[in-house]
C-alpha cells in the first residue's frame, strides 16, 4: 500500500466531498480516502499496481473540480 494526497480545487461543500469520495473509492486498488473540506485535501491509500496518484487526480478532474498530487 502507498499513499498520496491530493490538492483540489473546486470543493464548496459537503456534497463536493462525497462527490470526490465516491469517485476515489470506486477507483480499483484504493483502499481508504479522506476528503478534508477546509484543507482541500485527499487522502488516498491504494495499491501502486493498480493505480497511480496521476490517475487518481485524473479521476478527480473528470467529475468537475481540479486536482494534481501534492509536491
Amino acid at each position: 500500500m502507498a499513499t498520496t494526497i491530493l490538492n483540489i480545487q473546486g470543493m464548496t461543500c459537503g456534497g463536493c466531498v462525497k462527490s470526490v469520495t465516491n469517485a476515489l473509492q470506486r477507483e480499483a486498488g484504493v483502499e481508504k480516502v479522506e476528503v478534508a473540506l477546509a484543507q482541500g485535501t485527499a487522502t488516498i491509500d491504494y495499491d501502486p499496481a493498480r493505480t497511480s496518484p496521476q490517475q487518481l487526480a485524473e479521476l478527480v478532474d473528470d467529475i468537475g473540480f481540479e486536482a494534481r498530487p501534492a509536491a
